[in-house]
């Protein structure tokens, strides 16, 4: 996949890169995080997953969300979903809500000791480091697009 995913992707799941140098997908959804988004989340990284030449890790930011509308037992519905992924990878969680946060670290719960490994932050820079690339690559992109890498 090259830095720009492939147009279907980028209508589907906007605020979407993928920086080839990194092996990197970010996503900065925004709106209220629901069952059918969630379910969207886990569309758009099954599919990446199936275009991808070789495994590659994960940075989603909570600090759009503007409400989070869960129901629990669909929660652990996509964690169990998840922890059938056969590649390893890090998927990295950024939350500056506490509310977001919180979901986070459950989700981080759910796939302990699964081949994702799942890790909450509530600071980027500390996200960055974890999975040891440019924090500026994970700030909300502008309108235009990602970040220089």
């Amino acid at each position: 996949m090259s830095e720009k995913p492939p147009e279907f992707i980028r209508m589907a799941f906007p605020r979407t890169w993928y920086y080839p140098k990194w092996k990197l997908v970010t996503w900065h959804p925004r709106g209220v995080l629901n069952d059918a988004f969630a379910d969207q989340i886990v569309e758009f990284v099954e599919l990446t997953e199936r275009i991808q030449d070789a495994p590659f890790d994960r940075y989603t930011d909570f600090s759009g969300l503007t409400d989070i509308r869960l129901k629990v037992d669909h929660f652990f519905d996509v964690g169990r979903r998840r922890r059938k992924a056969r590649e390893p990878a890090k998927s990295a969680f950024f939350a500056d809500k506490q509310v977001s946060f919180f979901i986070a670290q459950m989700y981080e719960m759910i796939m302990e000791k699964a081949m994702i490994e799942v890790r909450a932050f509530q600071e980027r820079a500390a996200a960055a480091e974890w999975l040891e690339v440019p924090m500026k690559i994970l700030a909300p992109p502008s309108q235009t697009g990602p970040h220089e890498s």
